[in-house]
């Protein structure tokens, strides 16, 4: 069985090039010959050779080995990774062990012996193999030390909506399902997935997460899937994608309705197949993590709007988790808000700092667009700022707009509900679409779309 690979042989005398390629060539897959030297830059580029056999003296009459060395030189800084065997004439030995100490892997004297020059290829490819698992490995620990690095807490919680959520993550935890996570900016939807990875068969391994609105859409190809040097500009040496790094572990793909229509297509088939082809690369590669992807836009309105393909929708979520807003986690705010003060008066050396009653009846009114990230960061400024050993309503800076948004009475009918709440946010920021959004924890598009939708409702009533 032929090996995966691709070896380039770079000689200027043709009988030689044929004769090593049709040896090589009932061993390795891709084998390919050239005898200008001048042409090894495209070369590189567009065979990526793992092994290069290059001769040390081109120009007829000359016999120093000059020029394969300045070829060697050339090559390790156009592509550092291919490993360089040195074809020498017996005489030119000494020169070839410089070429050593100049970075090739190996040499093999002219006229050589099939099996020795078999063996020494064979070692050769071996060290590339190993050379770019030790690149991956490395990948993957500097993505894992990221992780790591970054601070995350448990689910908290009691109420009946974040109960029944933590319920769904029990079930889903210990499959592979693909769990599309919804809910509003800040809600936490991150520390769901984190529960469902530490509670999975996977707790082991890594979690990557991945913000998809942060990444710009020319780049989002490379950043999930990787790319091989020189796919691109810019792309200066071979990087390791998501897919490859999350391998055995979780990738979590957060704002998954910013993936662009033009990407869609390309995620799905890696869900379907579990592989992936780097951009620039010429062959697929195996991946095996779980997926759970995350949004605040509404996918199912995307697919109507052909905005998002209803193929991916099907296949990321295999199971929704909805995640509700801490406005309707009342008594659950108490609880995170203590958290939050446990945490900063901790940090901050202030351990002395209590909650006032009062102020916590005035978190509870609060509308809390921003939901549980807001309530953090407003914990810790308070903390920050405070100055006495309890914390005030007046320290927290809540909004009197948004305090009576939260507190406004709300009718069963979730659709009478959605129009009074909006008519409102539109009163109180006096038709501030921008401000009326972040009130509603909405983005503006989402809050357009509903003005439009209640907009042709009511020009479909009958007079």
């Amino acid at each position: 069985m032929k090996k995966q690979g691709t070896i380039l042989i770079v000689d200027d005398d043709e009988d030689i090039n044929l004769t090593l390629s049709m040896l090589l060539r009932q061993h390795y897959k891709s084998v390919f010959t050239e005898t200008n030297p001048f042409h090894l830059p495209r070369l590189l580029r567009q065979y990526e050779p793992e092994v290069l056999l290059l001769d040390m003296n081109f120009s007829k009459g000359l016999s120093d080995g000059k020029e394969g060395l300045s070829w060697l030189r050339k090559v390790k800084e156009l592509s550092p990774d291919v490993q360089v065997i040195m074809v020498t004439a017996y005489s030119d030995v000494s020169r070839a062990v410089e070429a050593i100490k100049a970075g090739a892997a190996d040499f093999v004297e002219k006229p050589w012996r099939n099996e020795k020059l078999l063996a020494t290829i064979h070692s050769v490819f071996s060290l590339s193999q190993t050379q770019t698992q030790l690149t991956e490995a490395r990948s993957r620990q500097s993505a894992m030390s990221e992780v790591l690095d970054q601070p995350f807490s448990e689910v908290i919680g009691q109420s009946a909506g974040m109960r029944a959520v933590m319920k769904t993550v029990e079930k889903v935890a210990g499959t592979d399902a693909t769990v599309l996570i919804l809910g509003e900016n800040g809600v936490g939807k991150e520390v769901i997935a984190r529960a469902i990875h530490r509670a999975s068969h996977r707790t082991a391994s890594v979690f990557i997460p991945v913000d998809m609105g942060a990444i710009p859409e020319s780049l989002c190809e490379s950043e999930l899937f990787g790319h091989r040097r020189g796919a691109f500009t810019g792309a200066v040496e071979d990087r390791v994608g998501r897919f490859q790094l999350a391998q055995g572990g979780t990738l979590f793909l957060d704002e998954v309705g910013n993936i662009s229509l033009s990407m869609q297509p390309k995620l799905l088939n890696a869900l379907q197949t579990l592989t992936i082809m780097p951009v620039g690369g010429d062959r697929q590669v195996k991946v095996d993590a779980r997926v759970i992807c995350a949004t605040n836009q509404s996918l199912k309105e995307m697919v109507a709007e052909e905005q998002f393909r209803e193929d991916l929708l099907y296949r990321i979520n295999t199971v929704e988790i909805h995640v509700p807003p801490l406005r309707d986690r009342g008594e659950d705010i108490d609880i995170l808000a203590t958290h939050f003060l446990r945490k900063y008066a901790r940090k901050y050396q202030k351990e002395t700092l209590e909650i006032a009653p009062e102020t916590y009846d005035r978190l509870r009114d609060y509308a809390w667009p921003g939901n549980v990230r807001e309530l953090q960061h407003m914990v810790e400024r308070a903390v920050i700022l405070s100055e006495g050993d309890t914390l005030q309503p007046a320290d927290f800076h809540l909004s009197d707009i948004l305090l009576s948004i939260g507190s406004a009475p709300k009718t069963l009918n979730l659709h009478d509900n959605e129009k009074k709440l909006i008519q409102e946010a539109l009163e109180k920021t006096h038709g501030n679409i921008s401000r009326a959004a972040q009130a509603l924890g909405l983005t503006r598009a989402a809050l357009y779309r509903r003005l439009e939708k209640h907009h042709k409702e009511r020009l479909e009533q009958p007079d």
